[in-house]
């Protein structure tokens, strides 16, 4: 039940963001549908807010920007899990060099 109840704060907290993207957009002139979009293509609640962050100071003036911003954040974001995904890639390769596969304790072996 607990991971429902975080779910559910999740999703409430994605609403939130999602909601202040698109009155920011609508503030810059652009539709309700670009909020969507970039919603969806964000993802995180986190993600939206750099965007909505990226929106209240620069003003963009163009969707053009605006798409730019949105793309390099989530360039940002794919960048971090490769970086985290290699990084535990290395790990267990390492963990492989030090510890071995463990064939030569096997007494069946």
């Amino acid at each position: 039940m607990a991971d429902q109840g975080h779910s559910r704060a999740g999703n409430e907290e994605w609403a939130l963001a999602h909601a202040e993207l698109v009155r920011n957009l609508g503030a810059l002139g652009q539709p309700q549908e670009l909020g969507d979009l970039l919603a969806s293509m964000l993802g995180s609640p986190r993600a939206i807010r750099r965007m909505n962050s990226y929106l209240r100071q620069v003003r963009p003036k163009t969707a053009e920007l605006i798409v730019d911003e949105a793309l390099a954040i989530r360039s940002d974001i794919d960048a971090w899990k490769a970086k985290k995904e290699s990084e535990e890639a290395n790990a267990a390769y390492n963990r492989l060099l030090y510890y071995g596969l463990g064939t030569d304790e096997d007494p069946e072996g």
